[in-house]
Parts: C-alpha cells; structure tokens; sequence
C-alpha cells in the first residue's frame, strides 16, 4: 500500500524554500518506484503558478482554501506578518478536515508552521508530522514554549546544516534524538547541464563577478556594492552583475548612481536560468547576513565557478569546509571583502571539494536521506 505524503509550505514569496519543497516532492515520487503517493497543499492559492511543473512530475495539488493569493500583502514586515495571521485563521479548520479525510502517514511541513503543530498537538492522528527547521530560530520565551511543547508530539526535526543541528541540539529545548541533517534538494544535474549552455546577454566586453538572490536586507547587497565599488576604483577589468528582484531594488539602484558605476554594477532583475550567469562569471559572490546555507552558492560550485561569501550562520562556512573549498570573509565588515578581492587568485583546488560537496545536494541524495526517515519503523 502507497504511503501518503503531503508537503505544507504556504509562501508569500519566491523563496529558496519554495525551491527546495517542489524539488524534495519531485524527488520522492521519483524515486520511490511507486510506493509513495505525494501532494503539496496549495493553502491560499500559492502554488497556481506551479500547476503545470506539479504536473509534469506526477505530483498532487490539494487546494485546500478558495484562491486569496493575489490579494495578499507581501512586502513589509508588518504587512507579511498580517498575511501570516490571515492564513493562520482561514485555514485552521480546513487543515483539519483535510487531515481526518485524506489520512496522510505523514505531513512535511517548511513554512507557517505554527498552525499544523498546534493542530497536531491537540487532535490525535496517526500522521507523522516532520518539522524542516531552515535557519535559526529567533526564540522569544513563547516561542521557545510554543516550540518545546509543539514538538513533543511530532516524529522528526530535519535542518539543511550540520551546524543548525549542533546549534538547536546546544539549546537542549528540542528532543535532541529527533533532529537530524537532512541535505536540501537543490541540484538537478541534468537540468543544470542543458540551461548553463544558454547564451546570456553581456553589458560589456568585461569579465563579471556575480551575485544572485532577492534584493532584500538577508542579502546584504547594500555591503556588497559598497565593498565592489572601492575595488572597481582600482581595477578595471571587471563588472557586477546582481541577479535578482525584491523591495531594495531601488534604494540599491540609487547607491550604484551616487557611486557613478552604472555602467559596471548592473541589476539584472530576475532571471529563470541563473546557471547561464554562473558559467560565464568569473566569481560567485555571496554577501548573506544569514544563510542556512545558500543555495546559490551550491549551484555556482556545480558549475565550476569559484566563491568568496561572508562567513554568516548557519551554512556557508560548513559547505565551503572553513576556507578550503572556498574563500570566507567577515559578514558585513568594512574593507572584508574588499581584501578578499583585491587579494584573489583562481584556486582549482578549491573548486574541486566545492563541487564535490555539491553533490549531497542532489535530488537523488535528498531523497536517500529523506526515504530513510519515512521507512523508519
């Protein structure tokens, strides 16, 4: 008899994590020779856009509410924690509902998670909840309570770095024996193979460093275009390409201008195929406040291009091995980074165990890992 799998990953915006929960499903269905029956919950209308890439990988879309997506505030921390409470409230009882009829073995749940602990803490099931834990907690006392008691009753606490485990297991808030590392699903090899071959357009004849993420605070482009900026005074030889959108746009627009570098610091807004960037860059660039632990830094080491990122919790460091698969700087401190380039030079080495380590963020590794957790008796 097929186990049943749903995934509850409610999102406001096109996050990593949105990435991460349609590639762990992927993975799952594909992999697991028909002994598994997958769906993602599409709680307010969130995974529309999706519908027909779900499709194409054999996966289930539970709708679980009418479709109020559209009419959601998303930027701004007071508007996005307005849309959190509303989803929270509309779909309290249809998760439950949801729950008694459709009977999954078990409910992978990434974002809002607030709502199917609490669910599951008070109403008995024979669903096994798997809380995926991405970045350190911020734990005010209710928090810290809510969690303690939440994750009692749930079967497992999986986090994408080892660090994030040590981090959690120190704090000794959690039932230590149920958190493990459970490697993202972020590298589909023959996806990257067939994209990273695409041509992109240059804004000059000059090499690149490249940066790709949304243009939010997490990010730290302001630092990075500050730190670019100082360099590009003394070395001509290369420009900036940021890949992304988001609400910083402008104000970061506004810096490349007081810096008169419009035509070497370039906002390239949203791109679907970043790999084409990657391959054509000279450095991978990531500027994080956090990270746990960067996903685009994995994609740039699958293709063969060499990083430099701050050295921010819980992630980057772990993955590039503390400087041996890459070069770290310190987050966020003036003239890091800007040492970093004026001091860089190619490391093959370095490249070589980045790219290695890439590969226990395939799908297929993802999916060894997770399988483990499902089959356990």
């Amino acid at each position: 008899m097929k186990k049943k799998i749903l995934y509850w990953s409610p999102f406001l915006s096109n996050v990593g994590t949105v990435k991460s929960t349609l590639n762990s499903a992927t993975a799952l269905m594909k992999f697991s020779k028909d002994s598994v029956d997958v769906s993602l919950i599409n709680v307010c209308g969130e995974w529309d856009s999706y519908e027909n890439e779900i499709k194409a990988n054999n996966l289930n879309l539970i709708k679980l509410n009418f479709s109020y997506f559209s009419l959601l505030p998303k930027k701004g921390y007071i508007q996005s924690r307005f849309s959190y409470i509303l989803i929270f409230i509309i779909s309290f009882i249809p998760l439950i509902k949801l729950l008694l009829k459709y009977k999954p073995d078990y409910l992978i749940i990434h974002l809002i998670t607030s709502l199917p602990l609490l669910i599951n803490y008070f109403f008995r099931s024979k669903t096994k909840l798997i809380l995926r834990i991405s970045g350190f907690p911020k734990l005010n006392p209710v928090r810290k309570f809510f969690w303690k008691i939440t994750t009692k009753k749930i079967f497992k606490i999986t986090c994408p770095s080892n660090e994030l485990v040590i981090n959690l297991k120190n704090k000794q808030f959690l039932d230590n024996e149920k958190i493990l590392f459970l490697p993202d699903a972020i590298i589909n090899i023959n996806k990257i193979s067939k994209l990273k071959n695409q041509k992109i357009e240059k804004k000059t004849d000059r090499k690149f460093f490249l940066s790709v993420g949304r243009l939010t605070k997490q990010k730290n482009f302001k630092y990075l275009i500050n730190e670019t900026s100082k360099f590009f005074k003394k070395n001509h030889n290369f420009d900036l390409y940021i890949v992304g959108e988001g609400e910083k746009r402008d104000e970061l627009q506004n810096l490349i201008n007081k810096n008169n570098l419009n035509n070497r610091i370039f906002l390239i807004g949203f791109s679907n195929n970043v790999y084409a960037y990657m391959k054509n860059a000279s450095l991978f660039i990531l500027s994080s406040l956090w990270e746990d632990p960067g996903f685009v830094i994995i994609e740039a080491a699958t293709c063969n291009l060499s990083i430099v990122s701050s050295n921010c919790s819980n992630g980057p460091k772990e993955f590039l091995m503390n400087g041996d698969a890459g070069i770290l700087f310190e987050t966020n401190k003036k003239g890091s980074l800007l040492h970093e380039l004026e001091n860089y030079e190619d490391d093959f080495k370095k490249k070589v165990f980045a790219k290695k380590n890439s590969m226990k963020y395939t799908n297929f590794r993802h999916f060894k890992k997770l399988n483990a957790i499902i089959t356990q008796m």
